[in-house]
């Protein structure tokens, strides 16, 4: 669930009074059973199973438990649900998620929200703090969320300082598989990082679901699928002592290369004509240095383009799924399976006259030639020293695109970093900390995305950091090299691909679209 604001609410602790109608909201009876309650103990201090009546606990992949009817009266729960949809919602949508969400709730005077906010955050909480043994506060925590078809939430932990017992109370119809919605829950490896969902829970008409937020606790709401049933709930958390958490796990970085030596021809015999002239060169870089982006339609050779896109879906290449999934989720070719075309495209990208080729079109310092003179020395002759070594040494840059800083001084030879990605419904990348923040050329050629709608999904969004701010969108655009020069202050990431892509791509008689993704450090 996303994160929000702590707040206190005076109401919680209270006991219940009738109200308009006379209606009361009672927690199911089965949580009332002392025998009950000591079972369910028990268990969650073991990590054991436990089920009893309306009561399902199971510890795998981590602790978490479904309560089937949990309020007494069905009536109660009826008029909760018609008060909640008269709320105002906000639409919101980032990397993470795309759903709606009410205001907060502990405000909310309406008779059967404060009902509910005050069994959840008094009666449940001192019966939850029994079970769990853990003193959980009288904070409360708690907003509506409506999900309706193609919303999602991708996943993630829910850790967050002073949060301890997530939970979700839902207020759906009848509900099936096929409609999408569950609640996905992830397996985690040794270094506490989320491998695949191994468990999917459904949304039930008033149940609810609690699990201990902890640094294995990966989750998601899987993209709603229906297009008549909204997913309804209220979900919020129960503030308590933070369980311990482990060193923050880095990931390895991808090894950088210098360029690849390579004939000028290969230009000549790839890119179209119009990129190799100097006088239109010229045009792209000034129009580059100004905006920091461009696209540049048209880019590879028509022969060229249908060889490559015929074999990118050829059952030759050998596709990986690259994650782990609180990071991303695509597609990513082998290199040692790639055809011979795929190769060659690969190698262009990777070559020195390509390198050259960057640095005329931008004005970066992506080839000694394209130096000052001091600068030009040292960087041939770090060039011939790697001797094709790769480099693992991150590169740096000046604020603007062109200009050379001190910065870049004590750097090697350009370098270079790349992949070949596959994007078909439900891949995405997300925004993480763990990411390197430093200057870079970023390039996306992609293919076999002709007729893609901006409603799929799949662009990729580059954002201020800490701020919400869009700084600029690159759309999939067929044989369209995108060109963006980003600063240490801008991250990226590649929007969830939804299910309305799904009729789009079976009309191109695919399943997916293609990019060669590359990263330049000067």
């Amino acid at each position: 669930m996303p994160p929000k604001k702590r707040q206190n609410d005076s109401e919680t602790g209270k006991r219940n009074k009738k109200g308009k109608g006379g209606e009361l909201a009672v927690i199911n009876s089965d949580m009332k059973d002392h025998a009950v309650q000591k079972g369910m103990t028990d268990a969650w201090q073991r990590k054991e199973s436990y089920s009893n009546g309306n009561i399902h606990l199971d510890c795998e992949p981590f602790p978490h438990c479904q309560i089937t009817h949990f309020l007494q009266s069905e009536s109660f729960v009826e008029s909760l649900q018609a008060e909640l949809l008269l709320l105002n919602f906000n639409s919101k949508s980032n990397d993470l998620y795309k759903f709606q969400q009410s205001d907060d709730l502990k405000e909310r005077k309406e008779h059967h929200i404060s009902q509910i906010r005050s069994v959840i955050f008094g009666e449940f909480r001192v019966w939850l703090s029994e079970v769990l043994q853990v003193d959980l506060e009288a904070t409360v925590d708690i907003s509506c969320a409506k999900y309706d078809h193609t919303d999602v939430l991708l996943c993630h932990d829910d850790e967050l300082e002073g949060r301890r017992v997530a939970f979700i109370l839902y207020l759906v119809p009848p509900w099936e598989v096929k409609d999408g919605g569950t609640l996905d829950l992830f397996s985690t490896d040794e270094h506490c990082q989320p491998v695949s969902v191994v468990k999917s829970l459904l949304p039930r008409w008033n149940s609810l679901v609690f699990f201990e937020v902890s640094p294995v606790s990966f989750h998601q709401v899987a993209e709603v699928l229906s297009e008549e049933k909204c997913r309804l709930s209220l979900s919020g958390w129960f503030h308590g002592p933070s369980l311990p958490r482990p060193s923050r796990y880095i990931e390895p970085p991808v090894p950088r290369h210098t360029h690849i030596p390579r004939d000028e021809s290969l230009l000549f015999e790839w890119v179209n004509e119009m990129y190799l002239d100097p006088r239109y060169q010229a045009r792209v870089q000034q129009e580059f240095e100004e905006n920091s982006e461009i696209c540049l339609p048209s880019f590879l050779q028509e022969e060229k383009l249908r060889q490559v896109r015929s074999a990118l879906q050829s059952s030759e290449i050998q596709w990986e799924r690259r994650g782990p999934p609180n990071k991303r989720c695509y597609g990513c070719a082998d290199m040692q399976s790639f055809p011979s075309c795929v190769q060659e495209c690969w190698e262009l990208l990777s070559s020195e006259p390509f390198f050259m080729l960057l640095s005329n079109l931008t004005g970066l310092s992506l080839h000694y030639l394209c130096m000052n003179e001091d600068e030009s020395e040292d960087r041939k002759s770090e060039t011939e020293n790697k001797d094709g070594e790769g480099n693992t040494q991150a590169g740096g840059s000046s604020a603007d695109a062109g200009n050379l800083s001190a910065e870049k001084k004590d750097k090697g030879p350009p370098t270079c970093v790349g992949e070949l990605r596959r994007w078909a419904h439900g891949d995405y990348t997300l925004l993480h900390d763990s990411v390197k923040r430093e200057y870079a050329l970023d390039l996306q050629l992609h293919m076999g995305c002709a007729g893609w709608k901006v409603e799929f999904g799949g662009f990729t969004s580059y954002i201020a950091h800490d701020e919400d701010e869009e700084l600029l969108t690159v759309y999939p655009e067929d044989n369209s090299l995108a060109l963006v020069y980003r600063d240490k202050d801008t991250l990226k990431f590649i929007k969830h691909i939804n299910n309305n892509s799904s009729s789009h791509l079976s009309s191109q008689n695919t399943t997916a679209f293609y990019d060669f993704s590359f990263n330049y450090y000067e």
